[in-house]
């Protein structure tokens, strides 16, 4: 048995946002026959790598039409006192990730976001004020 490993990946620029990008990528692992000519296992191994880029590119040009998060503002001073005070809860934590899920976010981007409107780690330094508002951010924008 003979083990194939395909793997396809791209960084593409966010619009209106400086130095700011989106990955992408993909990775199969499929089984082959053994008792493959050169031939036929090269067909294997362009229709695998096939396969794993067209399924990159797809999301890419779906991700295209789906509307984007507004811009953040500029990083406020991080609020370590209220956050270590009155930290996100385990509820928010949770809701955010589902609401950046469906916006096709993955949590590392969830992420950068928080450090782009807060200054903070990540979503889980946030204060309560700040997750609630950020769910009312990313509500809004799905709305929109």
């Amino acid at each position: 048995m003979l083990k194939l490993c395909a793997t396809y990946s791209k960084k593409v620029p966010v619009d209106g946002q400086d130095f700011s990008s989106r990955g992408y990528q993909a990775t199969v692992e499929v089984e082959l026959p053994t008792g493959l000519d050169a031939g036929d296992l090269q067909q294997r191994i362009q229709q695998t790598f096939a396969l794993v880029r067209d399924s990159v590119e797809g999301e890419l040009r779906n991700h295209q039409t789906h509307p984007q998060l507004p811009a953040a503002p500029p990083p406020q001073q991080p609020q370590h006192a209220q956050t270590q005070a009155n930290p996100i809860s385990a509820k928010q934590l949770r809701f955010l990730n589902t609401l950046a899920g469906r916006r096709g976010m993955s949590p590392p981007q969830l992420d950068a976001y928080v450090n782009q409107l807060h200054g903070l780690a990540g979503i889980a330094a946030l204060s309560r004020k700040q997750a609630s508002d950020l769910i009312d951010t990313l509500n809004t924008a799905q709305a929109a």
